[in-house]
């Protein structure tokens, strides 16, 4: 009786994270009997038996004989997914000796097979790769798409195989595989293949380095701010929301123009830097939705009808909400009142730690969920409060219960609040104001984000933009005058301003200094705030 034993890396996404898991698989030469799969696996990681043994037979590849045994640890662990087939085939083939077991050492593995034996993309796959880095894996294996996305991922050699035969073949030494290259870059590089060189290095990806103004054309590209007339202080509010993370709501009747300016909002934002759009690539791939292409900043819009769960994300598997795929972007809610009272309160933890926690009977999952906030709403459920050309017809009970959907703590947290008035025939039929498009503004947002770059620094090395500023990172940003703080303790008082409402006066006005390209804050800077904040 011989037994033979083989162990290949994988990994089992658990919200936006991966957790590593190993599958070890063992034949005994001894005996026949149905194959047993330990370590707690579901119905879908059974049936990757039955697939892969398919494929080995369209592949004309040996199955392994005798009295299998695979085994997923940790064993205390549930093991869901179909990113677990490539791994069990490669530990199977293994274990039938098709490969030297020493050349999978250090190896992660993830993918879907076919019953024709191709390997086929799976959901999470750059959280696995992430993984894998984590646990110091030499290499990791997926289907061709899977790997040109994981190839983000430095200090990891990620190789695409089309088909089962290929990955066994390049693990025996017969075949050789490329070493993937992001999609952005347009320069290939060959690279000797991991199983035959335990010293290769992975090639960088460059074009997901430092932010630049460099951008990717998307939908938004045929609006412009400089198409919306009038509206000054709403599209000042813009710029200190892209310049400084601050979180927004527009108020004000129907067909003023609120969407319309919420729609050109990302052509303000500043582009991804490296890290974000690695972690953007992350939250989708673990979503199981299309991969964002380009340095934009995702925008995400969900029906005021979605429920707390579509929000913040949960299920048997724990998938991303919407804040979390909104996470270094932009989320906008549209009719805000109309959302339920039990979602919108549930938003108030993630706007305040930027993470969202979903707990399970048996585990608890945290998601990066740092985004900003747009929304837009009526004054009152006719929309006609204060305007100008029509009077409300609503009651005042009817206010009263309109009003009260939106509590003040999640008012407190929103950094600006703006009235979108109706305007004039005068003002409709203004000139284009060159200096109100967005390339225009753009610019100005990106010279601010620049200098809280240079200046928000954490001594970890991290940047945090002005929304985010607190402790000793926000004194130290201050560089407030007399005047200054005499303004704001003035504001505060008059308007009844909660302790975190006065820390939210100063970020705002250390982000308005910021777009005018000062280091000291000054007293308008504090009273535009609080005309952004308090009206």
């Amino acid at each position: 009786m011989r037994t033979s034993t083989i162990t290949i890396g994988c990994g089992m996404v658990q919200g936006v994270d991966a957790v590593a898991v190993q599958v070890e698989a063992t034949t005994r030469h001894a005996g026949d009997g149905a194959p047993r799969m330990l370590g707690l696996v579901d119905a879908c990681v059974r049936e990757a038996y039955h697939r892969v043994l398919q494929a080995f037979c369209a592949l004309e590849l040996p199955p392994p004989r005798g009295v299998v045994t695979v085994n997923f640890a940790p064993a205390s662990l549930r093991k869901r997914g179909s990113g677990f087939d490539l791994p069990l085939a490669l530990a199977l083939a293994g274990a039938a000796g098709l490969f030297d077991p020493g050349r999978a050492r250090g190896l992660f593995a993830f993918g879907e097979i076919s019953l024709q034996g191709r390997v086929l993309p799976a959901r999470g796959a750059v959280s696995v790769a992430l993984a894998a880095r984590q646990e110091q894996a030499r290499a990791m294996v997926c289907s061709p798409s899977d790997a040109a996305t994981c190839a983000v991922v430095d200090d990891l050699l990620v190789y695409g195989a089309g088909t089962l035969a290929d990955a066994i073949h390049w693990l025996a030494g017969r075949r050789e595989l490329e070493a993937a290259t992001p999609l952005e870059e347009t320069t290939p590089s060959a690279t000797t293949p991991w199983a035959t060189t335990p010293g290769a290095t992975t090639p960088v990806a460059t074009a997901l380095g430092a932010a630049t103004t460099h951008r990717q054309p998307s939908a938004t590209d045929d609006v412009d701010l400089g198409d919306i007339r009038g509206h000054e202080t709403p599209k000042l509010a813009l710029q200190v929301a892209a310049a400084g993370g601050h979180n927004l709501v527009f108020r004000g009747p129907p067909g003023t123009g609120k969407s319309a300016m919420r729609r050109r909002l990302p052509g303000l934002m500043p582009p991804l830097s490296r890290t974000e759009r690695l972690a953007v690539l992350q939250v989708h791939a673990a979503a199981g939705l299309p991969l964002p292409t380009g340095d934009r900043s995702p925008l995400r819009a969900p029906h005021h009808s979605s429920s707390a769960q579509s929000l913040l994300g949960g299920g048997a598997d724990v998938r991303p909400g919407e804040v979390t795929l909104a996470h270094h972007g932009v989320l906008f809610l549209d009719e805000l009142p109309e959302f339920r009272r039990d979602v919108l309160e549930a938003m108030r933890q993630p706007l305040e730690d930027g993470a969202v926690t979903v707990g399970r009977a048996l585990r608890t999952v945290t998601m990066p969920a740092q985004f900003l906030l747009t929304a837009a709403m009526n004054p009152c459920p006719c929309g006609h409060l204060g305007d100008r050309a029509r009077p409300c017809t609503c009651t005042p009970a009817a206010l009263a219960r309109y009003r009260s959907k939106i509590s003040g703590p999640l008012l407190d947290r929103l950094d600006l609040r703006v009235e979108v008035p109706s305007l004039t025939a005068a003002e409709l039929r203004a000139d284009r104001d060159p200096s109100q498009t967005t390339a225009a503004l753009r610019e100005r947002v990106l010279l601010a984000r620049q200098r809280q770059l240079r200046r928000n620094r954490t001594p970890s090395g991290s940047f945090v933009c002005n929304g985010r500023l607190a402790g000793r990172l926000l004194e130290r940003s201050l560089r407030a005058d007399d005047e200054a703080w005499s303004a704001l303790e003035d504001l505060v008082r008059r308007h009844r301003q909660s302790p975190r409402g006065r820390l939210r006066l100063l970020r705002v006005a250390r982000t308005l200094a910021d777009l005018d390209d000062r280091d000291r804050i000054e007293a308008h800077d504090v009273l535009q705030a609080g005309a952004l904040r308090v009206g």
